[in-house]
């Protein structure tokens, strides 16, 4: 029979290897430059976890600037937030793509936003940047591709960037630094249940 003592002390080991190995990728980890995360799939929370990274940052005293694709004109908790804390706000602003049904006026809206984008995208005293549902603006035609791409390699060494939304096109995954996907697993909307000012939006 096993002792306490000897879990113990083989849980020690077995931690002392884990931690010697982080160690390693830590030291290991000696570039330092703005990175690109995509957060991308199916499931909520893409968002929201954009967001986070905007509050982390302002919480830290980086300055923080959003753009936001397909949002509508309702309450925006995170904007009513942020914009008290210094963070600008650019907005599309004209809605879903199913409810306004134009696209002529929603490229123009998309656009129009993504000009602010490029301006933030050459603003050093800008920390980090978050793009939220952009991939959707590229996937619809709105803002072309390559256009996006040549902003991006272009921007300052130390500025961030956040992309959110479902699709990520391949190539802006491939050049992203870090990617997560969020999986729907189940949501309350499939249920018919209304969603919550303050927990949903």
């Amino acid at each position: 029979m096993t002792s306490d003592i000897d879990k113990e002390s083989r849980h020690k080991a077995r931690q002392q290897k884990v931690k010697e190995k982080v160690d390693e990728r830590v030291a290991a980890a000696q570039e330092e430059k703005g990175l690109l995360l995509i957060i991308t799939g199916n499931g909520k929370g893409k968002s929201t976890s954009g967001f986070g990274t905007v509050a982390r940052a302002v919480g830290h005293g980086l300055n923080c600037s959003v753009a936001q694709f397909i949002k509508g004109t309702w309450d925006n908790g995170e904007k009513n937030l942020l914009e008290k804390l210094g963070v600008e706000f650019q907005v599309m602003a004209t809605g879903f793509t199913w409810e306004t049904q134009d696209k002529t006026a929603d490229t123009l809206a998309a656009q129009k936003v993504w000009q602010e984008c490029k301006r933030m995208l050459q603003d050093e005293s800008i920390d980090v940047v978050l793009f939220d549902e952009l991939t959707y603006m590229v996937s619809y035609g709105y803002i072309e591709l390559d256009e996006v791409v040549e902003a991006l390699n272009n921007r300052p060494k130390m500025q961030s960037v956040i992309i959110t939304g479902r699709g990520a096109h391949r190539t802006l995954i491939e050049m992203a630094d870090t990617v997560s996907e969020v999986k729907n697993v189940k949501h309350a909307f499939e249920s018919g249940v209304k969603a919550l000012k303050g927990v949903d939006w």
